[in-house]
């Protein structure tokens, strides 16, 4: 555990000293694990009563203290923590989308009153580094349903080069999806930046893809599938044409897939 130097502590009921932490590596989108340990150094008493009373928390701020993400995953502590004692908590982090350089504040909150950076006692600050939730850019592509010669020609032109083994993500495409020679670029730049499940919109011919409806945004509030999604791996969908929408974990982008359809049929 890395231990906190010297830093200003007030005199008075509320006050933390930050002792140490230990800090996960952190990939932009992605859930992980962290300890931090703290003394109270003031004279009330810590309480934790369920959701409510003091809980350790956190925000993502950019390198002029600008707020991020500001409601962080709360955590609660398991017994009262009287003036002097020490405690070590281990809480979540979602790290913030996209990767980059971010400041990590830590900070105790009596819900629904304040956080105690407000009455004086200054936060735990960390500098970090968020990565690119993918490691490679390695993407895999399913086709559903028989051989199709212009979708073999569209994805044999892709910008990236499609992989058979080792990837990191896997598009499901049905026959017939004819996707720009950008496509591939795109959908492994969306996991990049964080997003868990990445769909293209579908321009079709004859324009009958109900009961889809199109989605708008790049992590949008979409109540359909996604069509033709692209997984991390570890995800795999229900049905070829789509999966539910993962709040928080997903990115459309527009018009960059063409699906040929037989006039007056629906596909759904």
């Amino acid at each position: 555990m890395e231990r906190v130097g010297e830093h200003p502590v007030p005199v008075g009921p509320l006050a933390v000293r930050w002792l140490g932490y230990e800090l996960p590596e952190l990939r932009a989108g992605v859930v992980a694990a962290a300890r931090v340990a703290l003394r109270n150094a003031g004279t009330a008493t810590w309480r934790t009563r369920r959701e409510s009373g003091v809980q350790l928390s956190y925000h993502w701020l950019d390198d002029r203290g600008n707020a991020i993400v500001w409601d962080g995953v709360r955590v609660g502590f398991e017994r009262p923590v009287a003036p002097g004692g020490e405690v070590e908590v281990e809480t979540l982090l979602r790290a913030p989308q996209p990767p980059g350089r971010y400041r990590l504040a830590f900070d105790l909150v009596e819900e629904l009153r304040f956080w105690f950076a407000e009455v004086g006692s200054p936060p735990l600050e960390l500098d970090v580094v968020v990565a690119p939730r993918i490691a490679e850019r390695r993407l895999a592509v399913v086709v559903h349903g028989s051989e199709d010669a212009e979708t073999a020609a569209a994805l044999a032109g892709q910008e990236e080069p499609l992989v058979v083994d080792g990837a990191v993500a896997t598009a499901h495409l049905v026959a017939g999806a004819i996707p720009e020679p950008d496509w591939s670029r795109r959908v492994l730049d969306a996991h990049a930046e964080g997003f868990a499940a990445v769909g293209g919109s579908i321009e079709t011919r004859d324009r009958s893809l109900r009961p889809w409806a199109p989605g708008g945004g790049r992590n949008p509030t979409f109540p359909h599938p996604l069509l033709l999604p692209s997984l991390l791996a570890g995800l795999e969908p229900a049905e070829h044409q789509g999966l539910p929408a993962y709040e928080g974990e997903s990115a459309i982008f527009d018009g960059r897939i063409r699906l040929r359809l037989p006039r007056g049929r629906q596909r759904g």
